[in-house]
């Protein structure tokens, strides 16, 4: 049975509970504001106590208010319309149904990642990378493409960050009830070989629109206390640990599929921790029959492999005795031994760890980078592997996107199609309806850009009073925290993981020149910061306590604020509030980034180093490049020179911009670039476009393989 628990036995004559459900266990709500207004309305309270779940507030409302509610005719037509548009969509023919289904009977697609941000409600990922999964799943659905998603179910998520009284991090691992998550129970358990014996795991289902994710579920009691902590928690440190878990992401997630009978004709490979699932392939079409090399290129020609990292720490690298005995059973069935299994996984000849970035590489005929950039730089880090000059190297790009109905504000959403027809619910991979944004009237854009920084600076004074009160601050600081920030100051966002390369602090490099800049008297500046560095970073946490002491510090109180556990929906709020998204990592380090993508969906201006995607989209009137795009071998030498660009821009561009009002009484040319900003950024860099170019140049080929 499934782990949520069961509906209240209470009088529906119109059967309105049932419609909850079926609203509640279809992922779908996490897009479409629609779906969410019922459960809203059933218990706000609960709602937020939640982090808007449906299937949490059904797990916990009152019978007695469930019951009065159902009573209710107005409530009852908000589930009706609910409803009515959830039925629509699945109804309602898709782009790859209309333009693709006839020329490509039985494709199915395998999307393989350790992490999916589907939302917030559901903590199971650390950042980017899950959040570019849970994107491309709704976008597929979106699309119509048949795409499965498989990935893990962890207990206790990725962690949940909480900031001392000075500032360093506090890690949390809360244990989730998965009772008020919409898990679906397919019944369906693998039993997957990993060293010496068989771990059991049990295959949960989330339905997310038109696409089923499956998650392997290790902590069940069949299994021994040291394998059911391979699906406890997200990214843990201990190499062997992590790297069994990757041995179930792979080996178990192709058994489950063949268990489930999913007739997969092409494999993607979100990032090289699913690289095993390429090795269990190999076993089974050698048990078939087919010869080693024969099988390395069946498997090759349907496998799609997206590499996000250009940091070379960032790949992970595991012995090759301890990858050996995890995998042994899969190995020896396909034919390997252990020398050659250490060539096939080793960066360099004779010597060195398995990487998994190379297992995935020599699996996968269809490799790519997440920008143009990162292709070039994907290249060249891996030229070695194919023994090819660089500009040879057969690493290509599809530049990543974001999934607009997802990151978008209703009330965005709502303004743009009222006020220039802008409709973008009719998902396709070549619609371009931002065009129209350039002729919306400036001072209803204006409106717009004012109530949504006005909701963020809500947002932030209630998230600073939660965090003074968690660490037991009185009422003078509570005072401060609700009176942080206003709702006319030009209002800057960073917000990402705290990596050192992405140089949180960087706007810090000179405290003198940015407390000017952000304290003067007529044109006031404030920034907010939001992010999460690995538990065993710590470089990272000391980001964030440096910059929860500049927030703390009477210069910069009420004008800079951290905010803690950086989640999908702190995302949004940023996103959506902020006038100018910071981003100012280390070029080349950004493999791509999609934070930034998000702010022009709601007339924000970017603010970037020219690394990942900004290269892309930058014309010089849509937002602001930080420095010329050159990359120095002395780091120390490259932060003074981005920050010092930094600091002239902003003073010199971004703030007398901003504050720069004309005779209509509004600043003409911020409206000017910020709708510039609108009109060129989501048109490209959405997951519609994304999607679909994995399908023109990925799973279209890749199918056509396995049906040769």
């Amino acid at each position: 049975m499934s782990p949520r628990r069961a509906l209240p036995r209470i009088s529906d004559p119109f059967g309105t509970l049932e419609s909850l459900d079926a609203l509640a266990t279809d992922c779908w709500f996490s897009w479409n504001e629609v779906a969410q207004r019922p459960f809203a309305a059933l218990s706000p309270v609960l709602w937020e106590a939640t982090k808007h779940s449906p299937s949490g507030v059904l797990a916990s409302v009152d019978p007695g208010i469930l019951e009065a509610k159902l009573a209710d005719e107005r409530f009852r037509k908000l589930v009706q319309d609910a409803t009515d548009a959830r039925r629509a969509y699945h109804e309602t023919a898709s782009w790859y149904e209309e333009k693709h289904a006839a020329d490509t009977p039985g494709m199915r697609i395998a999307y393989f990642s350790s992490e999916f941000a589907i939302h917030e409600s559901m903590q199971q990922y650390a950042g980017g990378l899950g959040v570019l999964a849970g994107d491309h799943l709704k976008s597929a659905s979106d699309l119509g493409i048949p795409l499965v998603g498989v990935g893990l179910l962890y207990r206790q998520g990725y962690y949940l960050q909480e900031l001392r009284g000075d500032g360093t991090t506090r890690v949390l691992h809360p244990s989730y009830d998965f009772g008020r998550w919409p898990l679906i129970d397919t019944r369906i358990h693998v039993d997957c070989p990993i060293g010496g014996r068989m771990v059991r795991a049990k295959v949960w289902k989330l339905q997310v629109g038109r696409v089923p994710l499956y998650l392997l579920d290790a902590d069940i009691a069949d299994n021994r206390r040291r394998d059911r902590a391979l699906t406890q928690a997200l990214y843990q440190g201990d190499p062997e640990l992590r790297m069994r878990q990757q041995v179930l992401l792979g080996v178990g997630g192709v058994l489950a599929l063949a268990k489930l009978k999913e007739k997969v004709t092409v494999y993607h490979l979100n990032e090289g921790h699913a690289a095993f699932a390429g090795l269990k392939r190999l076993a089974v079409l050698v048990a078939r029959g087919m010869k080693l090399e024969d099988a390395v290129q069946r498997v090759r020609q349907t496998t799609v492999f997206t590499t996000h990292t250009p940091v070379p720490a960032g790949h992970d690298r595991y012995d090759v005795d301890m990858c050996w005995k995890a995998l042994r059973r899969p190995l020896r069935a396909a034919g390997f031994t252990p020398e050659s299994f250490a060539e096939f996984g080793r960066e360099h000849p004779g010597d060195g760890p398995i990487c998994m970035t190379v297992l995935a590489l020599r699996m996968a005929e269809r490799v790519n980078g997440v920008s143009k950039l990162h292709g070039r730089v994907s290249r060249e880090m891996w030229a070695e592997i194919y023994g090819r000059p660089v500009d040879e190297v057969p690493i290509g790009s599809v530049t990543n996107g974001v999934h607009v109905p997802t990151w978008i504000a209703p009330e965005a959403r709502s303004f743009w199609r009222r006020s220039v027809g802008i409709d973008i619910g009719r998902a396709s991979p070549d619609a371009n309806p931002w065009s129209a944004a350039a002729s919306v009237g400036h001072s209803e854009f204006w409106a717009m850009r004012r109530a949504l920084r006005h909701r963020l600076v809500e947002f932030v004074r209630a998230r600073l009073r939660r965090q003074a009160m968690a660490r037991g601050e009185g009422p003078l600081d509570l005072m401060c925290a609700g009176e942080a920030f206003s709702s006319d100051a030009l209002t800057i966002g960073f917000a990402r993981r705290f990596a050192t390369y992405k140089r949180a602090p960087l706007i810090f490099h000179d405290v003198e020149r940015i407390l000017r800049i952000l304290t003067a008297k007529d044109r006031p500046v404030q920034i907010v910061f939001a992010g999460k560095a690995h538990p065993k970073d710590m470089g990272g946490q000391e980001f964030a306590q440096m910059i929860w002491r500049f927030s703390h510090d009477a210069g910069f109180q009420g004008r800079v604020a951290l905010i803690e556990e950086y989640d999908m929906e702190v995302g949004r709020m940023l996103t959506s509030g902020c006038d100018v998204w910071l981003n100012n990592p280390l070029r080349p380090y950004e493999a791509s980034g999609t934070s930034g993508m998000k702010p022009p969906l709601h007339g924000g201006i970017n603010l970037s180093i020219l690394d990942g995607w900004w290269p892309e989209s930058y014309d010089g009137t849509n937002g602001w490049a930080i420095g010329d795009g050159s990359e120095s071998p002395d780091d120390e030498a490259q932060h003074r020179k981005d920050a010092e660009s930094l600091y002239e821009l902003l003073e010199r561009e971004v703030v007398p911009e901003f504050y720069g009002v004309g005779p209509s009484g509004l600043p003409e040319r911020w409206i000017k670039r910020a709708l510039r900003s609108v009109v060129t950024v989501p048109a490209e860099f959405n997951t519609d476009r994304m999607v679909g170019e994995y399908f023109r140049w990925g799973y279209m080929p890749s199918d056509a393989a396995a049906r040769a």
